[in-house]
């Protein structure tokens, strides 16, 4: 098969595993700057361009598409979809899941277990939102953050109000969301690919730091996961439309909470600490779909 990856930056340890991993089974995978590739939109001949020349039909296209230009990723990952070539996830669910308030709304609604959320826009009365969650400690995130950037803790009503009020007045979007006290500091990632968990880990935050995300010194383990954290992954996977997702959890007491969904989960951490070829099991996931050369909008709609 011949694949395309979407993705600004080939040196990437998941993206050079994606790319052995392909090789290994007999196919190639062409690694394509997104930022570099231009579209001609023409009725019944969709095109991409790329170093002056047209990009050749492909068999399945993996979009690794960074948040900082996930409009325009999305918009070349949509060409692609018009062209018929089968994407690993499709843009319309990457959508989605980079959306949080919108990918909160979808779970929600599909009843997965969620920390009690509360978004306003410029609210008069910052307590009402920490009302709303329960009151302090809260954890205040921005819309469009990613990797754990733009997540508060705040510790004391005083402080809460003092952040919201601020972002308020700057006016930026954010979530506040109850605190889970009883997760330490960690959380589940859960690696579904095609409907199934492939690897999972327990991710812990370096001592003083709620947040557990690798990129903020977290440390990971393996993680032996129960069959409800498992179908909340995958369930949470479905409801959004994606055939591969890195689901992040939180151990509560009232079961899983689901804080996030990433449509272009790295692969470092997982592999690494559960040992478990995760590039492998995606490209296998290809080579049993992309033959039907079906896009579709999966998952719920909205």
């Amino acid at each position: 098969m011949r694949l395309a990856m979407l993705a600004r930056n080939a040196g990437l340890y998941s993206h050079q595993r994606l790319v052995e991993a392909a090789e290994a089974r007999g196919h190639t995978l062409d690694v394509i700057n997104t930022l570099h590739v231009h579209m001609n939109i023409t009725s019944n001949r969709p095109v991409l361009r790329y170093g002056g020349k047209s990009l050749p039909l492909y068999d399945a296209v993996i979009p690794r598409i960074g948040a900082s230009i996930t409009h325009y990723g999305l918009a070349v990952l949509r060409q692609f979809e018009m062209q018929g070539v089968f994407p690993l996830n499709e843009s319309v669910a990457i959508g989605r899941a980079r959306d949080k308030l919108r990918a909160l709304q979808l779970l929600a609604r599909a009843g997965i277990g969620l920390p009690v959320t509360a978004f306003a826009h410029g609210p008069r009365k910052a307590e009402d939102v920490i009302k709303e969650v329960g009151g302090t400690p809260v954890v205040i995130k921005l819309v469009e953050g990613t990797q754990g950037m733009g997540v508060i803790l705040a510790e004391t009503e005083a402080s809460a109000k003092s952040i919201v009020e601020a972002f308020s007045a700057a006016n930026i979007n954010i979530l506040v969301q109850e605190y889970i006290a009883e997760a330490e500091g960690r959380d589940v990632r859960a690696l579904v690919v095609g409907g199934r968990v492939v690897a999972a880990m327990e991710r812990v935050g370096k001592t003083g730091e709620f947040r557990s995300n690798l990129h903020r010194g977290g440390i990971t383990a393996e993680a032996n996961i129960t069959e409800e954290e498992q179908s909340t992954a995958v369930h949470a996977a479905s409801v959004l439309g994606l055939n591969v997702a890195g689901v992040d959890m939180l151990r509560s007491n009232r079961g899983p909470m689901v804080v996030e969904v990433n449509a272009s989960p790295g692969l470092k951490g997982i592999e690494r600490a559960t040992n478990v070829d995760v590039a492998g099991e995606i490209i296998a996931f290809i080579e049993a779909s992309a033959a039907h050369g079906a896009t579709e909008t999966k998952g719920q709609k909205g």
